[in-house]
């Protein structure tokens, strides 16, 4: 364990938007390097999409830097409260997952979190194994601890109730049953986004009700997507999903804008502060060209996620689409079972949409149109276009920048 307090404090710190209470934080650390028993750092993510983006690490980096510190962190599976699902910023009631739904998300969410954490080093638990053995008399105990008007200081259930819409007696229950995870494995420290301070304080207030110390809060800002405006998100496509091609990773930091680059360093890179702060500088004294930061920042992204080999391989790649001006040497292909087509011939449209290139056929009319598809180099702008099968085998489709695949034809 890190005995320095100062050196503690200022890697907890880094990047935070919130911390409650600062005091009370250094205390607990003070006394955790004099007995040399770590603190109990608690993260919860519910399991309701199969997939996270960088925005969800944001977290996750947090936790890390608490491991590295020495202290102990639990990663709480929220299979239990996904079947609610978390009301913060939702304007109407999210829609329930069936058990089998929940467990397949919950898998795939350790195996992309694990790419951040020190898996030999965390604690992963489910909260169905107290949830669903509280009996009714103990979740009346708890409820009649909160009011009505309490739960209403919370923005989300505020701006419905003003706005007449529906507030479910289950979706009050969320705030109650995230608290009561951290009495169930007594957490010191809680994390989690700014949109999820109040139920980290409702943690805080259970644990005084069961005779516990309370946790201390610490809430991370909302990383801002691709476009440099947004929250990342996948519903506005401007994310950059863990799991996608190194690659692709590469491309899309590569994309976003210098004055991000910063935000971005801070909350999904575990490099110091001081480090950062002369990247900073240098920028703002025109030191260096932000086109090599930008670059540095998306080589530590695609290590973390990956490893250094696929780094260094993906801005040789990068280089060779954007300066290079050619095409990668690696591109993925995609097989076509000839004795399919009657007339031996297909559209682009359907190719782009079967390859998975584009989401939808209209998706695919739209990015034809705009010219951002090239056939064999050559740009097609026929949203018509027929290729025949006889001419198809082993020619590349080029969609947008960086999205190439080989076509293979199969008898």
């Amino acid at each position: 364990m890190e005995k320095n307090i100062e050196k503690q404090l200022e890697l907890i710190l880094q990047g935070t938007q919130d911390v409650l209470l600062l005091d009370e934080l250094k205390e607990l650390i003070r006394k955790s390097i004099d007995t040399n028993k770590p603190l109990t750092v608690k993260l919860g993510l519910d399991p309701t999409a199969p997939d996270i983006h960088l925005g969800h690490t944001v977290v996750l980096n947090k936790l890390r830097q608490f491991q590295d510190l020495g202290h102990k962190a639990v990663l709480i599976i929220g299979d239990y409260t996904a079947r609610i699902g978390d009301p913060s910023g939702r304007s109407a009631l999210r829609p329930s997952l069936s058990s089998e739904k929940i467990n397949s998300n919950a898998e795939t969410y350790m195996q992309q979190a694990f790419k951040i954490l020190d898996s030999s080093k965390t604690d992963v638990v489910r909260n169905s194994n107290w949830l669903e053995k509280l009996e009714f008399s103990e979740v009346l105990n708890i409820t009649s601890r909160f009011t009505i008007a309490r739960m209403l200081e919370r923005e989300d259930f505020k701006n419905r109730f003003a706005g007449n819409l529906p507030i479910t007696i289950m979706e009050l229950l969320y705030p109650l049953m995230q608290a009561f995870d951290s009495v169930s494995i007594k957490s010191d420290v809680e994390l989690g986004g700014t949109d999820q301070l109040f139920n980290l304080l409702m943690g805080r207030e259970l644990q005084k009700e069961y005779k516990q110390k309370p946790q201390i809060a610490i809430t991370m800002p909302i990383l801002v997507g691709t476009d440099g405006v947004q929250k990342m998100s996948k519903s506005l496509g401007n994310y950059i999903g863990v799991n996608e091609d190194p690659k692709n990773i590469f491309g899309k930091v590569m994309s976003i804008p210098d004055s991000i680059m910063i935000d971005y360093f801070r909350l999904v890179t575990r490099l110091p502060e001081k480090e950062i702060k002369k990247i900073k500088d240098d920028l703002a004294d025109d030191k260096i060209n932000p086109s090599i930061i930008k670059r540095k920042l998306a080589l530590t992204i695609v290590e973390n996620l990956y490893n250094k080999n696929e780094a260094d391989n993906s801005e040789k790649n990068f280089n060779k689409l954007f300066r290079d001006k050619s095409i990668p040497d690696e591109i993925e292909s995609y097989s076509i079972k000839k004795n399919n087509f009657s007339e031996n011939k297909i559209k682009l449209v359907q190719l782009l949409t079967d390859s998975r290139l584009c989401s939808s056929n209209s998706e695919s009319r739209r990015v034809i149109e705009q010219g951002g598809v090239k056939y064999d180099n050559e740009k097609v702008t026929d949203i018509n276009k027929e290729i025949s099968l006889d001419d198809i085998d082993s020619k590349i489709i080029q969609k947008g920048k960086r999205a190439f695949i080989r076509i293979k034809v199969i008898q």
